[in-house]
C-alpha cells in the first residue's frame, strides 16, 4: 500500500516523509486516530516507504583500487533520490503491497483458532491480507466477524508478545529495516510489560508502528515510550471523492452521506449501502408516535424497526443523531440554515419548537448507547421499545405534531 492508497491526510503524508529523509525516524511510534480516519492504512503505507529500496540507505561498501590502481572513495550510505511515495515497482514495494515482506509484520486482536494453542496473529495471517485488500478502514468488529470468532473477545496475549520478540530479534531477511505494525494495542493487557525493554531498547532498524483508536486504552508503559502521531478525522470532501472514485457513488448520494459520516469512510461505506432506505419518513413516523399517537403506533413502529436488520437500524439511529446535531448547530448559529438541504433543515426547525439543547444531547446519548448495544447484539424490538419509553419521558412536556 502506497500513500496515494490512503484517503486524504497531505499533511501527515508529507510528515512522515521528512522524518525518515531528515533521520529523524523513532524506534517506536503510536499512530493514533478515529475509526474511519485510516490510520492504519497510512501506517501501512509507511512501513512500505521505509523498506522501498528507493529510499533505504545502502550500506557503505568499499570499492577499492580501480582498473588501473588508483584508490576510489567508499559509496556513502545514502539514499538515492528521495521519493515523496513509496515507487510501488522495486521488489521490496510488490513484497509489501502484498503484505509478504519478509521484514513487515503484524500483529493483531485474535482469538483461538486450534483447541489447546496459544492465539497469535501468524495463525490468521492469510485472513489478515485478505482483510487489509478488501477492508482496510474496518474495525476490530469487522476483523473478528471475518475470521469467525463469533462472541469471543479477541486479544494481543503472552504468547503473541513472546513472538513479536523472537521475530523480532532475527536478522533482517532484505538487510535494512525491520518493522513491526500492531494493530489496537488497547488489546494488549498487562502482559504487554514484556515488550518494554524491545520497544525502549531494539535491534539496529528496528521500528515499532502501534495503531490505535483509544488513546486511554493503552497501557501507560507503552504509550510513555512512543512518539504520538495523531490522525484527524477525515473530511466531508475526503469522504465525499473516495466514495466517488473508489465506490462508484454517484455524486448526490455521496456528498449527502459525507456530510452525515463524522470523518468516518467505514460509516460512510456502510450507510451508502442503505441509501435507498426512507429514513425521514421512519423518524417522523416514530416521533410522532411519541409525541401524540401512543402506545399502540409506538408497538407497531416498533415491529416495523424491528425487521431491519443491524446495519439498518444503526444509520438509522445515526441519521437521526445527524438530525439533531444539525438542529443544535441552527439554534447556536441560525444563520447556518440556509446551508443545508431543505428537508433536512426543516425537520431540524420542527425539532428546535419541541426540544432544547439539553434535551437534544440527552437524546443523542440515548441514541449512542443504542448503537452500542446493536452492535453487541442488543435484541432490537426490546432495545428499540426501551429507547422509545426513554425519549417519550426525554420530550414529554413539549408535544407537537411532525409535519411532512
Amino acid at each position: 500500500m502506497q500513500f496515494k492508497d490512503v484517503i486524504g491526510q497531505p499533511v501527515l503524508k508529507t510528515e512522515l516523509t521528512q522524518l525518515m529523509q531528515e533521520n529523524r525516524l523513532a524506534h517506536a511510534m503510536l499512530f493514533l486516530g478515529k475509526e474511519g480516519s485510516g490510520a492504519l492504512p497510512l501506517a501501512i503505507a509507511f512501513a512500505q516507504y521505509i523498506v522501498c529500496e528507493k529510499n533505504t540507505p545502502k550500506p557503505a561498501v568499499p570499492v577499492g583500487p580501480s582498473l588501473f590502481g588508483e584508490e576510489l572513495p567508499a559509496e556513502s550510505e545514502i539514499a538515492t533520490e528521495w521519493q515523496t511515495d513509496a515507487c510501488g515497482v522495486c521488489a521490496s514495494c510488490l513484497k509489501a503491497a502484498e503484505l509478504q515482506h519478509p521484514d513487515i509484520h503484524f500483529s493483531y486482536p485474535v482469538v483461538t483458532k486450534k483447541s489447546g494453542t496459544p492465539p497469535i496473529s501468524t495463525d490468521y495471517i492469510a485472513e489478515w491480507r485478505s482483510f487489509i485488500k478488501t477492508s482496510p478502514y474496518g474495525n476490530v468488529y469487522d476483523w473478528l466477524q471475518f475470521i469467525g470468532a463469533e462472541n469471543k473477545q479477541g486479544n494481543i496475549t503472552a504468547h503473541e508478545c513472546n513472538d513479536i520478540t523472537r521475530k523480532l530479534n532475527l536478522k533482517s531477511f532484505e538487510g535494512g529495516y525491520k518493522v513491526l505494525i500492531m494493530w489496537m494495542p488497547e488489546y494488549l493487557g498487562n502482559e504487554g510489560n514484556k515488550l518494554l525493554k524491545l520497544i525502549e531498547e531494539p535491534p539496529e532498524r528496528t521500528v515499532f508502528l502501534l495503531v490505535a483508536e483509544n488513546e486511554s486504552q493503552i497501557l501507560p508503559t507503552i504509550l510513555s515510550r512512543c512518539q504520538l502521531i495523531k490522525v484527524p478525522q477525515l473530511s466531508n470532501d475526503d469522504i465525499r471523492q473516495a466514495l466517488i472514485s473508489r465506490n462508484n457513488t454517484d455524486e448526490q448520494t455521496a456528498a449527502r452521506v459525507a456530510a452525515i459520516s463524522e470523518g468516518n469512510y467505514r460509516e460512510a461505506l456502510h450507510m451508502v449501502q442503505y441509501t435507498n432506505e426512507d429514513w425521514h419518513n421512519l423518524l417522523r413516523e416514530w416521533l410522532n408516535s411519541i409525541l401524540k399517537n401512543g402506545p399502540l403506533a409506538q408497538v407497531k413502529w416498533v415491529e416495523e424497526i424491528g425487521q431491519l436488520g443491524r446495519e439498518e437500524q444503526k444509520q438509522f439511529l445515526r441519521y437521526f443523531n445527524h438530525l439533531i446535531h444539525l438542529a443544535i448547530r441552527i439554534q447556536v448559529l441560525p444563520h447556518l440554515a440556509e446551508q443545508y438541504p431543505e428537508k433536512e433543515k426543516d425537520f431540524a426547525l420542527r425539532l428546535n419548537k419541541f426540544t432544547g439543547i439539553e434535551q437534544q444531547q440527552a437524546i443523542v446519548e440515548e441514541l449512542d448507547k443504542a448503537s452500542y448495544y446493536i452492535e453487541r447484539n442488543a435484541h432490537g424490538k426490546m432495545l428499540f421499545m426501551a429507547l422509545t419509553l426513554k425519549i417519550y419521558h426525554i420530550i414529554q412536556d413539549k408535544v407537537v405534531l411532525l409535519g411532512d
